[in-house]
């Protein structure tokens, strides 16, 4: 038997990508610029326009629309290397990403994709997603309530939706309504709509929340809004199959997230345990700091290896459902669980706004509830493994 087959590692040019992008982040947005953004609680326009300007916004477009061309790989090292310094802020690249780069280029027209990615890749387009229902969480297709009825030349929607992610700054807004009132099954009518959330009868309304909060989340009403037919994204009444077909993209996606935030939770720890001293020794010296500091390692390496061997298979064509899932809940775990022990390590300065840490377990909190909580991500697994539907 020949050994020596089996490679993981990225190409020159995507190491060379990714050192780029890593001293740019370092220059341009170090973490106390950062904790700036955060502080003031209101959109960082000014942080859209940077990534605007680098490029990132091309990441995964084609380069006939003016993208800088790459794959789930190439957006898998920005959405990590922006996370290491942004933290939760990386959001202002990544519902952009997948709106723009997923929705549109997998499943717009010649006509939209010529008239829209253009404007997606040159940071000139900021496009916001609502799909989450008031009364439904992760129970999106039976409580979707939000309606498109057909009118002449268009659509009128109704309805409300939730956690809606800068649709109050956004310049488009991918909108899921349900085009189908009595569908064979609820998977079915369900449609994709791209609107302009300035529209007479959309009101949005942010949320006060935990982390994330320069990048306002909001519930969005929808009273009589009319939207042409040229709005609609892929087919009518098929949208989940559209939407099925990118979750292991957003959750590789939010597992690349969470390797960045966790190495930079690694990083913090290590400065700290090594300036801090107690009791005449740095605090680093301690062999319960060493373990903290020893697991959430282990933790940024295993995310890591889950996390691009999922988009590995990504990349080529194969199935990936099971793997980006499961990247997802062990890198959500993992920066969780060593932020949480950075506090510990920091103690009172843990607590402190003027320290990262606790921006880092806020932030990526979140991502063990969204955009699936993981329990029912076990749930999906488990049925893989053959058990039977548990909801």
């Amino acid at each position: 038997m020949e050994s020596g087959g089996l490679e993981f590692r990225l190409t020159p040019e995507q190491r060379d990508f990714q050192q780029s992008l890593r001293k740019f982040v370092d220059q341009k947005l170090p973490r106390a610029y950062c904790r700036e953004l955060e502080a003031r609680e209101e959109f960082p326009r000014e942080l859209f326009d940077l990534l605007a300007g680098q490029g990132l916004y091309g990441v995964g477009i084609p380069e006939e629309y003016g993208g800088q061309g790459g794959d789930i790989i190439e957006q898998m090292i920005v959405a990590e290397e922006l996370a290491r310094n942004l933290g939760g802020l990386v959001w202002i690249w990544g519902t952009t990403a997948f709106a723009g780069t997923k929705a549109i280029a997998h499943y717009g027209t010649d006509a939209q994709r010529k008239e829209l990615l253009p404007k997606v890749a040159a940071g000139e387009m900021l496009v916001s997603i609502a799909l989450t229902e008031p009364d439904g969480g992760t129970d999106v297709l039976g409580a979707m309530r939000t309606t498109a009825e057909k009118t002449d030349g268009g659509w009128i929607i109704n309805g409300a939706k939730i956690w809606s992610t800068m649709t109050h700054v956004a310049d488009a807004t991918l909108l899921v309504a349900r085009t189908d009132p009595s569908p064979e099954k609820p998977s079915r009518g369900i449609t994709a709509f791209l609107i302009d959330p300035k529209s007479e009868g959309i009101t949005a309304t942010t949320i006060p929340k935990l982390g994330m909060r320069s990048l306002g989340s909001c519930e969005v009403q929808f009273q009589d809004v009319f939207v042409p037919d040229e709005a609609v994204i892929g087919e009518v009444g098929r949208a989940w199959t559209m939407l099925s077909e990118t979750l292991n993209s957003e959750r590789i996606m939010v597992a690349a997230q969470c390797c960045g935030a966790l190495e930079a939770v690694v990083e913090e720890m290590i400065r700290y345990s090594k300036e801090r001293e107690a009791f005449g020794k740095p605090i680093g010296q301690f062999q319960a700091v060493q373990h903290k500091i020893a697991n959430a390692s282990i933790g940024l390496e295993t995310s890591r290896l889950q996390t691009y061997r999922a988009g590995w298979l990504q990349s080529r064509g194969e199935p990936c459902g099971r793997e980006a899932t499961m990247a997802k809940i062990v890198a959500s775990e993992a920066v969780v669980q060593a932020a949480d022990d950075g506090i510990q390590i920091l103690g009172g300065n843990g607590y402190a706004l003027e320290y990262d840490m606790q921006r880092y377990w806020r932030d990526m909190r979140l991502y063990r509830i969204a955009p699936i909580n993981n329990e029912m991500a076990r749930n999906f697994i488990a049925e893989q493994l053959s058990l039977p539907r548990s909801f």
